[in-house]
């Protein structure tokens, strides 16, 4: 999978964690194409919410990427930011994401990926699949105005990205990025 070209600023700590040994700045974002989550030593100050350059070119305000972040080791601040930069993103690339809705498949026999979204169930399903066969979705507005009772689907992407990242016995990754696999330990 690619890297992340830009993220957006989830908790800007100028002197760094109180835990921390070294009182370096840092900073946590969120991924804008894959959800990511990152630490990060920034040049300059940041605003929270703001989108950073974090790709492998020149970055004007991030020094260097210290590595990604579990969703348990994010501050309280960022945690409470999540949800604002994934609806941001959501509501950004709103194509993107009606397209899910439009293409989207089975996994297996009996689950289809819709499912995994957090309120929709077989009923819905149904309703999206018959829908989108007569003519593709063109925004979330029309997916709602032809789907019977259809939840928001904006906040159904939302609940389900942040589920992804926050929970670690996710089994399919429909929007982030997997966590990376720990290596085992060599034995000798």
């Amino acid at each position: 999978m690619q890297a992340e070209e830009r993220a957006i600023v989830l908790d800007y700590l100028p002197r760094g964690k109180s835990t921390g040994y070294k009182t370096e700045p840092l900073a946590q974002l969120l991924g804008t194409s894959y959800f990511t989550l990152l630490e990060v030593v920034p040049k300059a100050d940041l605003k929270i919410q703001e989108e950073v350059y974090v790709g492998k070119d020149e970055r004007d305000k991030i020094d260097y990427i210290k590595r990604r972040v579990p969703f348990k080791e994010l501050t309280n601040t960022a945690q409470m930011e999540l949800e604002k930069a994934v609806e941001k993103l959501v509501k950004g690339d709103e194509a993107k994401y009606v397209a899910f809705f439009n293409q989207s498949r089975p996994i297996t026999i009996k689950r289809h990926q819709l499912e995994l979204l957090p309120g929709l169930g077989k009923k819905h399903l149904f309703c999206i699949l018959e829908e989108r066969e007569k003519t593709p979705f063109a925004s979330f507005e029309d997916l709602v105005k032809r789907v019977h009772l259809m939840p928001d689907p904006v906040k159904l992407i939302i609940k389900r990205v942040v589920d992804e990242l926050e929970r670690e016995d996710v089994r399919h990754y429909l929007f982030s990025r997997p966590p990376s696999q720990a290596k085992p330990l060599k034995r000798f």
